[in-house]
């Protein structure tokens, strides 16, 4: 169940600017929300960004939030920096949601299917970008947050219909989304183990197939410059009126995965684009993180969940993990966690996180 059981209804009041000051902070306050029954004020949002306030893809999470549920909010409009939201119970069903050309569908997702599983789950059809600059891609969620989901006990499956580009957008894929299952008792990623396999997948929507193969070569060979060997997979991606390409690069390690995803840009050969996503799994392999910066600020939620106990009483629901970067977002998804959860959330420079019941 959601958290309309919950006693505490206070309201939490939440800084826009915290951190970085991204839609992530409006992102995670919403599920949250959701989740526990608790109101939320948030101002000052995205006070340093260009523009500031909300924007249309920011707006569509929060009407995507209120067609899960009889929430309600105050102020939510296009430029707005303060804003209030109340939430009502999340009703299990099937939802059609559109994000828009320039919103992310998967961050949509992320924001929604938490509270959507605990409600008893559903269909998710959600329309949008599925491809897009600083947003996990669909391929990311599949191949990275959707092992961390099960292992947490989210049952979903995930299926792309249309791949969606910036600007023209119009993707869409599908999340059946089950209530929860028995979660684990704790959870611990101290390092990520050997090396097991690297995937290079290279993909192209409404543009010449051979896009992809150049950038999965490129890919590739610049792996195998750093002794590491890869597989290639190239694949054509069903489209509408949306055009991209996109090179993604899975990990798999003998405790943990990493995925990292480059896409097509017109600024940049297809060459470049493929060398682009095997840089960053070099990267990523420099450092002692078990799991790469993004799956770590995305892992923080179902953990908090475990923590708080919201997925069913477990002793001791410790998750604790190393990350190959603290980035600002991890950081302040924490800060945000903390003001709508019981648990203790400890960050360390060096990368050490660990996440416990209060």
């Amino acid at each position: 169940m959601t958290g309309h059981d919950r006693t505490d209804s206070e309201l939490v009041l939440l800084d826009g600017s915290m951190g970085e000051g991204g839609g992530h902070i409006l992102r995670s306050a919403l599920c949250l929300s959701l989740i526990t029954g608790r109101p939320f004020q948030l101002t000052r949002l995205r006070e340093h960004r260009e523009p500031p306030g909300l924007r249309p893809q920011h707006l569509a999470y929060v009407r995507g939030a209120e067609a899960l549920s009889t929430s309600t909010s105050e102020g939510a409009a296009v430029g707005a920096s303060d804003m209030r939201f109340t939430p009502g119970p999340v009703r299990a069903g099937d939802y059609l949601l559109e994000v828009g050309t320039a919103g992310s569908t998967p961050l949509l997702f992320q924001c929604l299917v938490y509270p959507l599983a605990l409600a008893g789950g559903g269909r998710l059809t959600l329309r949008g970008a599925t491809h897009l600059q600083n947003s996990p891609s669909f391929h990311a969620l599949t191949g990275a947050w959707l092992p961390v989901a099960r292992a947490y006990g989210f049952p979903v499956q995930l299926s792309l219909t249309h791949a969606g580009f910036y600007p023209e957008g119009a993707g869409e894929f599908t999340a059946e989304v089950g209530a929860p299952e028995e979660p684990p008792l704790r959870v611990d990623l101290p390092a990520r183990g050997v090396l097991r396999e690297v995937r290079v997948m290279s993909f192209v929507g409404g543009l010449p197939f051979g896009v992809a193969e150049r950038q999965s070569r490129a890919a590739v060979a610049a792996l195998r410059e750093r002794g590491i060997l890869a597989e290639a997979d190239n694949r054509p991606l069903p489209v509408t009126r949306s055009q991209g390409t996109v090179t993604f690069v899975l990990a798999q390690f003998e405790h943990t995965v990493a995925a990292f995803t480059s896409l097509g840009d017109r600024a940049l050969d297809a060459e470049a684009v493929g060398r682009r996503a095997a840089e960053a799994l070099t990267r990523f392999m420099e450092t002692g993180g078990a799991l790469d910066e993004h799956l770590a600020e995305q892992l923080l939620l179902p953990a908090a969940l475990l923590a708080s106990g919201r997925l069913g009483p477990v002793t001791p629901g410790t998750t604790r993990f190393t990350t190959a970067c603290v980035t600002g977002e991890l950081t302040t998804q924490a800060e945000v966690l903390r003001r709508f959860l019981p648990v203790d959330i400890r960050v360390e420079p060096g990368g050490a996180v660990e996440v416990r019941p209060a």
